[in-house]
């Protein structure tokens, strides 16, 4: 049953019958009503995606950005990642320095830009004018000028 509604019956089949047919020992049947058996719930996977491993050599470029000091790192690295959504495969910030040099209210933050191909192997202008988009980037979204 599902509610009121029966999915199936089922049963011992009656000896008289069990007898016409020659059977031995008891005999069971089932009959499933199709129509009442509800669609399969679409479940939600928890499998992961399969692992896509990229042919080509990744390239990393470093880059070290002077801030205000209130400038939330992750904000600098999420621009610096977006710059090329389809060559950057990522960014991490490996330092951050303060120092009088830099001015007062000033820090410099220095990350790692992981660029990606995924057609062939970059090229020194490709390189460059990736590098260019993330300074851009950075620059649009922080204020931030490249540290010299």
């Amino acid at each position: 049953m599902l509610g009121h509604k029966p999915l199936a019956y089922f049963g011992e089949i009656h000896p008289a019958i069990i007898r016409d047919f020659e059977l031995r020992g008891a005999v069971s049947a089932f009959e499933v009503i199709m129509d009442a058996v509800p669609p399969a719930k679409a479940k939600k996977s928890a499998a992961r995606p399969f692992l896509a491993l990229a042919v080509l050599q990744p390239v990393e470029r470093d880059f070290a950005f002077v801030v205000e000091c209130n400038m939330d790192a992750a904000r600098l690295v999420r621009a610096a990642a977006g710059a090329d959504k389809n060559l950057i495969a990522g960014g991490d910030l490996f330092d951050v320095y303060q120092g009088a040099e830099l001015g007062d209210g000033k820090k410099s933050l220095a990350i790692t830009v992981t660029l990606q191909p995924t057609d062939a192997t970059l090229t020194d202008a490709e390189i460059d004018i990736a590098a260019e988009k993330v300074v851009a980037a950075v620059t649009k979204a922080t204020g931030g000028v490249l540290r010299g």
